[in-house]
């Protein structure tokens, strides 16, 4: 049992899992969600921020005899097992740029058509909010949490190649590359992320869905378990509006599990604008025994607006917890390529020490907090006395610095151990040339720029600041305290 985890404060509930699998990169992804799905025998249930029903669903060297993009694939699915119903629930306000995009449309008609699945769009979230979870459920027996959508330029394998020939859009565009990760699990803890599932369907939709009873399915040949049997705790945001109480489990575990580490935390996300964090960092890295604080981020947010908000939030943050970290604990990087191309950092991931994981749809910012709605589960390794849990953990944070910086797990691990502290192992590692990660550098920043992040306009903490006044906003009020 974890001493750190509170149902009802910074998790949902506990549930046990047979096996628990981390899934690195969207290639696996697709390919262990595929074989699942084709295992369903009564419900697939599909929660995200978006589909996309042209997207290739599979390896490129699968020998099944299914459609390899996701739209047919769905039907496909539907036909071959007349007892299956699928649903889908995507957030509402991708409809209309992705759904009336190429053959979307028509796939949406034909899903929409078809008896057995039911697409649905999901509207119930605060102005400037969005549904961001990543839920695959399968029959209440296999479960997939974490960052990857089933859409266009998630896919991409381990080895982040330039020039990937099945890294292409629906249109034949070549994609950059793209690192992501997901949770998968079985047993309890799949019935209860069925259940979170059917929450949402049920306030979208206002029909009720009974649990699944079934016979448990096998375990895609693809995935190894990491994990199992353990216990695990599913954590979720949901933003206060009427008729709807705040969920604030994910920013409460956060904290906690930053308050908790001794030694290290390794994190990658989309974003680092989050002031609650920032400032949850800044009080371990004032402390001369403090643990290091590594953040994988990609160089730049994805979309148009993203950067504006999000890069110009993370430099303004990281100039105020350097002014915190007197003992040289905290750094950034960016992973690149062979070809020194940017690796879009799109991943949901924090370790601390041996003990914790965490895995899900939350960034560090704020909305991930208070406004979107997500899911995340985590574990700790204490229930394991043999400490096999915690070993696989050290691999696991060994594994994805080692794909980041072009290296074994083995090298990665001798260079901590040598250096005596991970961020002296990557410094040991870091090369100027070939697949790597970068240190990150604070941009100039535009006086436009500047403001809109310090009044967190385009990343509001919550909906009730949506409607605030400027001056009662910012990055910076009373977040960050100033260094002793």
């Amino acid at each position: 049992m974890s001493a750190l985890f509170e149902p009802g404060r910074n998790c949902w509930q506990l549930a046990r899992t047979d096996r628990l699998s981390v899934i690195i990169d969207a290639a696996d992804y697709f390919t262990a969600a595929r074989e699942a799905m084709m295992r369903a025998q009564s419900s697939i249930m599909m929660v995200g921020w978006d589909f996309d029903a042209r997207i290739r669903f599979d390896a490129p060297e699968h020998n099944d005899d299914a459609p390899e993009h996701l739209g047919q694939f769905m039907l496909w699915l539907a036909n071959r097992t007349p007892d299956l119903q699928i649903r889908m629930l995507q957030w509402n306000s991708g409809m209309m740029k992705n759904w009336l995009r190429g053959a979307n449309a028509y796939y949406l008609c034909r899903w929409k058509w078809h008896s057995q699945i039911t697409a649905r769009f999901d509207g119930i979230h605060p102005p400037g909010g969005s549904h961001h979870q990543k839920l695959l459920v399968i029959d209440d027996s296999l479960a997939f949490c974490g960052g990857i959508d089933m859409t266009v330029k998630r896919w991409d394998t381990r080895n982040h190649l330039d020039d990937e020939p099945n890294r292409v859009s629906p249109s034949g565009r070549a994609l950059e590359p793209w690192h992501d990760c997901a949770a998968m699990c079985d047993a309890d803890a799949a019935r209860a992320l069925g259940q979170v599932a059917r929450r949402r369907w049920k306030r979208a939709t206002g029909e009720d869905l009974p649990a699944i009873k079934g016979k448990p399915l096998e375990w895609p040949s693809i995935i190894k378990p990491l994990f199992g049997p353990a216990e695990i705790a599913i954590a979720r945001s949901r933003p206060k509006m009427e008729g709807q109480d705040p969920i604030r489990e994910i920013e409460a575990l956060y904290i906690d599990m930053i308050a908790t580490a001794r030694h290290v935390i390794y994190a990658e996300s989309q974003y680092f604008a989050s002031r609650r964090i920032a400032s949850a960092l800044a009080r371990r890295l004032e402390e001369p025994d403090g643990p290091e604080v590594v953040i994988i981020n990609p160089y730049s947010a994805d979309g148009w607006l993203e950067p504006i908000a999000m890069d110009t939030a993370r430099a303004r943050l990281f100039e105020a917890l350097r002014r915190h970290d007197r003992y040289n604990r905290l750094a950034i990087y960016h992973p690149v390529t062979a070809g020194r191309n940017p690796i879009y950092v799109h991943a949901k991931v924090m370790i601390v020490d041996d003990r914790l994981m965490r895995i899900g749809s939350s960034n560090f910012n704020n909305r991930s907090m208070r406004l979107d709605s997500e899911c995340d589960v985590a574990i700790d390794a204490l229930q394991d006395e043999t400490g096999g849990m915690a070993a696989q953990l050290q691999q696991l944070r060994h594994d994805l610095l080692a794909e980041h910086l072009g290296f074994s797990i083995d090298e990665v691990r001798a260079a901590a151990e040598r250096e005596g502290t991970l961020i002296g192992g990557i410094e040991a590692l870091r090369r100027d040339e070939g697949r790597s990660l970068v240190r990150y550098e604070v941009p100039d920043l535009s006086v436009i720029e500047t403001w809109l992040a310090d009044n967190e306009i385009l990343d509001p903490d919550g909906p009730e600041e949506m409607f605030e006044l400027v001056n009662r906003r910012g990055l910076f009020r009373g977040r960050l305290r100033r260094p002793k």
